[in-house]
Order: structure tokens, then sequence, then C-alpha cells
């Protein structure tokens, strides 16, 4: 009995179910719903890319002029500053000892080139005179000392030795020279100083004065200011003086007292830029390079809210086509294309706030 009905009902159940996953396996499973929906592009025809936003300056990597440990950071993330104001400085204790060591050479240069520049002291004329009335005076004494001696020897010969008299007389030969000497140092003393002595003390003194220069010079460098750069105000196609109201924002500050610092080109220590009219860098694909055209209209939307919509305006072409650097992370996406940089103007009035370094959707009208 077991074998004639419990078998057969056994056998179906099992037909049923594997009918029913048979059945669940052809079906198609649901579409999957992004947590965020991708931004859209408004056009039929268009040209796509990712870009980056970037302040209106483009975003200036203010570096290190010499290596050092950082002694004071002046600003924070977030923070306006003006052209030419204070960032960060190095330690600067060394080289104000230096500073200290050639301001005392400068001022001994300075001294010295004075004192040649001076007329004779008079109170030293008399000093010279007396050296010349001394020399003299023993010179007298000593030639009457020989003119006796030699009178002796002529009145009785053997009682004043050869010898003596020899000697005797190249003594008033040396006080002969010695008065010539003081006579000559007094002549030397009354003509002041040499022309050639005080050229030589006058590039002394702008030699001293331009290591003290050289020292101030590499003090400032240990300070990093605010670069003074022109830039072009794409809301009235004008150029920007030095001196105007500009005003950077701080957008990452990578340095903390006490850290050691280096001039590597490349090392973002401070990075500032102008926000006022930000701008959006797209990366062309080079297969679009050849349609592309700057009277395109566009739009930017920001990853994340496919609802907000940015008006582009054309601002310049970068026209060095590079290596793709920013990946949007897409599956088809080539890392070893190269693309054409364009630069647009985003119109943010009524939208929402963008933040230097956002991604974004960009996409140009490209109907003919």
């Amino acid at each position: 009995m077991f074998t004639r009905y419990l078998l057969p009902a056994v056998a179906l159940v099992a037909l049923a179910f594997a009918v029913m996953q048979m059945t669940k396996a052809q079906q198609k499973p649901p579409p999957v719903t992004p947590a965020i929906e991708p931004g859209k592009s408004p056009y039929t025809h268009q040209l796509a890319g990712a870009g980056l936003v970037e302040s209106e300056t483009e975003n200036i990597a203010v570096g290190s002029n010499v290596p050092g440990v950082v002694q004071r950071v002046f600003v924070v993330a977030g923070q306006r500053v003006k052209p030419g104001e204070r960032l960060f400085e190095l330690d600067d204790r060394s080289l104000k000892a230096e500073r200290e060591v050639r301001l005392a050479l400068k001022a001994s240069a300075q001294a010295t080139y004075h004192k040649l520049m001076l007329p004779p002291r008079e109170e030293e004329r008399p000093a010279f005179e007396a050296r010349v009335r001394e020399a003299e005076a023993n010179r007298n004494d000593l030639n009457q000392t020989y003119e006796r001696l030699n009178q002796a020897a002529g009145r009785s010969p053997g009682a004043v030795s050869g010898d003596e008299l020899s000697r005797r007389k190249l003594a008033v030969t040396v006080a002969d020279a010695q008065v010539a000497r003081a006579k000559a140092d007094l002549k030397l003393w009354a003509a002041g100083a040499w022309e050639p002595d005080r050229k030589i003390a006058e590039a002394n003194v702008a030699q001293a004065d331009a290591q003290v220069r050289q020292t101030e010079t590499e003090l400032e460098r240990l300070t990093v200011f605010a670069p003074r750069t022109q830039w072009k105000d794409t809301s009235g196609g004008r150029e920007v003086p030095d001196d105007a109201d500009v005003r950077y924002e701080v957008l990452q500050v990578n340095v903390r007292p006490g850290e050691f610092v280096g001039n590597v080109a490349g090392q973002a220590l401070v990075v500032l830029g102008r926000v006022g009219n930000l701008h959006v860098r797209v990366d062309l694909d080079e297969n679009d390079i050849s349609r592309f055209d700057t009277k395109f209209v566009g739009v930017a939307k920001p990853r994340g809210n496919p609802d907000a919509s940015y008006p582009l305006t054309f601002v310049r072409i970068e026209p060095y086509v590079i290596p793709k650097k920013s990946l949007t992370g897409a599956g088809t996406e080539r890392v070893d294309t190269r693309v054409l940089q364009v630069i647009y103007s985003l119109d943010t009035a009524g939208q929402p706030q963008l933040y230097v370094g956002q991604q974004m959707d960009v996409f140009l009208n490209a109907k003919k």
C-alpha cells in the first residue's frame, strides 16, 4: 500500500516544487532603483563631461620659499584674506642673530669710512712735530760726538780707533734716516686719507649693507603672504589690479606650528581662491573634441542633487589636451583617455551652495 499510494504522492509534490522553482528562476528581477538619481541631460543632442568646481582665480596652492620649522600660522580654513596678508611664518631666530652680527659689521665699516673722510686731527700735530724734534736732537747729539772723535783722531793719531769712528759715523747716518722718517710721517698725516683707501672703505660699507639687506630678505622669505596677482573678473571681463579690494578665501590649511616644511614644488601648504564667481573645469573626452563649440550653452548638475541646475557661461579653453585625472568611478570609464579642459562660469543665483572641489555632471547643448 505504501508503494502503491505514498510514492506517487511524493513524486507529485516534488514535480510541483520543481515546476514552481523553474517558474521563479525564469522571472526577470525588478529594476534596482539607485539611492540617488544621477543627473539627466535636458538636451537631445549633447556633449557631456565631468567637472570640478574651482575658484575664480583657480585654486592657488601656496608653498614655502625656504625649508624650516613653522613658528606661527595666521589663518584658518574659511577665513578671508587680502593679497599681501600673512599666512604663516617659519622659525626666524637664527637669521635674526645673523642680522645683528651683520649690523655690527656694517656699523664698523661705516665708522672706518667716516674716519677716513674727516680731515687730520689737529690734536695729533704736536705728537708728530715732537717726534721730528726728537729725531733731530738725537742726530745732532750723535753728529757732535762723531765730530769730536774725528778731531781728536786728527790731532793724535791712534787716540781713537778706526772702528769706533766708523761706528759713530754709521750712527749719524741712522739718525739722519730717523729724522727723514719723522718728517715723512708728519707730511703723511697732514695729507690726510689716501683716495684709494677711501674707495676701499666705501666698498666695505656697501658690502656690509648688502649683507644686511640679504639677511633681511631671507627673514622676509620666512613669512609667506597671500600672493599679489592680477585676475580676470568673468562677470565684467576686466583685469582687476593688485591694489583692488580683492579677498581670497582660505580653502585649506595643511600646516601646523612645529611642523617641518620644505620648498618642494607642488606642496600645497595653504590653498587659496576667490570664490565670488565659481568656475567649473569640465573634462571633454578626446573623441568629442571635434564636436565641441565655444558657443554651446549648457548646465551643470551637482552629484547627489540632480534637481539643481546651474547655467554655464563660457570662460576659456585650456588648449593643451592632458591625460584624464578626474575619475567619476563609472565602470565603463577609460583611464587611458585624454581630455580637453574647458572652463565655464557658474550662475549660482537661487541655487544651493556649491563648494570648491565638488564634482558636477555637465551637459552641453550640441544641437546643430
